[in-house]
């Protein structure tokens, strides 16, 4: 009984051209060369610059709109409160405003409380 295929026109076992082609292929070493390694070093020195450049450029952007100082909000190797206190400014300054909206209406509130109960003064 002959050997079912799954292509009918294609002879079956091994083909002789693929063998040789792997045969003269060289061998590859395990591992990168020096040239590689230096080359890879470079490509990598020159992407964290890159990277460094692009993220300074970013925070400077940042404080020309904020109106924050460009040196903290730039320098990636600030404490972690340092960046926060000037990236969330607003939150101080919003903070800062519920507090004066919270005494105004305290104040009013007094002076209605001393208008009718010592003043006498009735609305109806």
């Amino acid at each position: 009984m002959a050997k079912r295929t799954r292509y009918p026109g294609r002879p079956s076992g091994s083909r002789p051209a693929a063998k040789a082609a792997a045969v003269k292929a060289p061998p590859r070493t395990v591992g990168l060369t020096d040239a590689e390694m230096q080359r890879a070093a470079e490509l990598e020195a020159e992407l964290v610059a890159r990277e460094r450049a692009a993220i300074a450029d970013n925070a400077r952007r940042r404080a020309r709109v904020g109106g924050l100082d460009a040196a903290v909000t730039a320098d990636a190797g600030a404490p972690l409160s340092v960046r926060a206190a000037h990236e969330y400014a607003y939150v101080a300054r919003d903070v800062r405003r519920i507090g004066l909206t919270a005494a105004v209406m305290f104040g009013i509130l007094a002076i209605l409380w001393f208008a009718v109960n010592v003043g006498g003064v009735t609305i109806f």
